[in-house]
């Protein structure tokens, strides 16, 4: 079974999962908004987790952010994410 971060959805279904044009998709990768995996043939192959990131991306659009900003918060969140996990592992191994 695949994990939510193997790249298996091509472009043009990521970006009906999201309902972008595939020509947003191609720009947020160039400012380092997502990363999707690539073939041999360097085709784009997004994740679940790539259109998770996307959505989030959407939605920052929508409440007016510029791609900049969107790259700055994408960033703040998956530190937050990790602080997260490591408090976690830190409390479990106090218990």
């Amino acid at each position: 079974m695949a994990k939510s971060s193997d790249g298996v959805f091509a472009i043009s279904v990521a970006a009906g999962m999201v309902s972008m044009e595939i020509q947003n998709l191609r720009v947020y990768e160039r400012h380092g908004l997502v990363t999707p995996d690539r073939t041999g043939g360097n085709t784009r192959r997004y994740s679940q987790d790539d259109i998770d990131r996307l959505h989030r991306v959407r939605d920052l659009l929508a409440e007016g952010l510029n791609l900049a900003g969107i790259a700055r918060v994408l960033v703040l969140e998956d530190e937050v994410e990790d602080l997260r996990r490591q408090n976690a592992a830190l409390r479990e191994r106090e218990e």
